[in-house]
């Protein structure tokens, strides 16, 4: 609970069964989750198990995809404010608190990782990856809502008001690895009040799914920019 609101948080997860522990216990600490809900993915190991003796709600996705777990994550969740994040350990509980400050003020509620001062030294976030999710973020911005200042596109790390959820959630359609550059551009075709905010980013414990090689950034970094023009240019 803070102030008086229900607090939810997503996680999805494929095979994390290294992570969700700790995962679900540093976020339990903070004292203001109602719920958190842990989207098993299709995974092949304890991953489930370990998030049911955490307390965690465990909710299963058969769709293979980034996307259609935190889709199903979104529609589940019955929390005034809904978070979503990764249990990987990239990302640390106490910035939920920062994201929730704003949270009154504006419909959603984003992280950035692309503040120098809160990336650590062996995050996978330099260079192309960086500057990457700058490009793309400005791109979007420049065709949605030039007023809405963007610097990262692809941060999971984020909060909303549960009716902001439950608009959008029809609207999203993106089960992949690009599903977060597709919440933005439905978010921002509906003209929610967005904030950004920088968040902590650290090392990830094992191998990303999504950025684990440079090909598959490129890949997904080539997605995220079809779907942000395609939606614009579509409807127009």
């Amino acid at each position: 609970m803070y102030k008086r609101k229900k607090i939810s948080i997503v996680f999805p997860a494929f095979n994390e069964e290294k992570n969700i522990g700790k995962a679900v216990s540093e976020f339990q600490v903070l004292g203001i989750f109602d719920e958190i809900i842990v989207v098993d993915n299709n995974s092949k190991d304890n991953t489930a198990k370990i998030a049911s003796q955490k307390k965690a709600k465990v909710i299963f996705e058969k769709k293979q995809g980034y996307g259609f777990a935190l889709q199903k994550g979104l529609r589940e969740a019955k929390g005034d404010y809904i978070f979503l994040c990764e249990p990987d350990g990239t990302f640390i509980a106490k910035d939920a608190l920062r994201l929730l400050k704003d949270i009154e003020k504006y419909d959603i509620v984003i992280g950035t990782r692309t503040n120098k001062k809160y990336i650590g030294k062996k995050a996978n976030m330099k260079n192309l990856l960086l500057w990457g999710n700058k490009i793309l973020a400005k791109y979007i911005q420049i065709l949605y809502c030039s007023k809405c200042p963007l610097s990262d596109c692809g941060c999971t790390y984020r909060v909303m008001k549960r009716e902001v959820a439950r608009k959008m959630s029809p609207q999203l359609k993106v089960g992949g690895s690009y599903f977060l550059a597709e919440f933005l551009v439905v978010a921002l075709f509906n003209n929610f009040s967005i904030k950004e905010i920088p968040v902590h980013y650290k090392e990830r414990i094992g191998e990303s799914k999504i950025t684990g090689s440079l090909k598959h950034a490129i890949i997904v970094g080539m997605q995220m920019f079809k779907c942000a023009t395609k939606r614009r240019f579509s409807t127009t």
